[in-house]
């Protein structure tokens, strides 16, 4: 009966280191952050987002400093999108933002091209200078209709 009691402990530790593994996966893949380090809120406005979801990070030269917070209309029927980034960057005023994917049909997020003003953005700025995500759907169908045209 000892013998079982030893087999049923290490079994019930192997569940929950297991149960442990999964946990930390599961937060990882999903993108939750441990750290909370002081942020700023920025904005950029864009002609299309092409399914940029909320919790995308927000890169400089491949490096994550922040992330996407939300995504929403506003009054002329941009996309509106909320960052928040890391407060000890100085970001320049004419920095540029870009949706771009990861890998051919990855992810979507934001990729930050530093300026060279000398002002900085400070917490509730608008990043002026956006460059909208492809549709690789629109290009293919253009694409397809001018070379379907071409042949009469």
């Amino acid at each position: 009966m000892n013998a079982t009691k030893v087999r049923d402990t290490i079994v019930g530790i192997f569940v929950l280191i297991g149960f442990a593994c999964i946990a930390y996966l599961s937060l990882s893949v999903g993108g939750a952050q441990l750290s909370t380090g002081e942020t700023i809120t920025l904005f950029a406005t864009f002609d299309q987002v092409a399914d940029l979801k909320s919790r995308a990070p927000v890169q400089i030269s491949g490096v994550r400093v922040g992330s996407v917070m939300g995504v929403s209309l506003d009054d002329s029927y941009r996309a509106r999108v909320e960052l928040q980034v890391d407060s000890a960057l100085a970001l320049p005023y004419d920095s540029s933002a870009s949706i771009v994917t990861s890998g051919l049909l990855g992810d979507r997020y934001i990729a930050i091209e530093l300026g060279a003003e000398d002002d900085v953005l400070v917490s509730g700025d608008e990043i002026a200078y956006t460059e909208s995500a492809l549709v690789l759907e629109r290009i293919l169908g253009k694409f397809l209709y001018n070379f379907s045209s071409g042949d009469d």
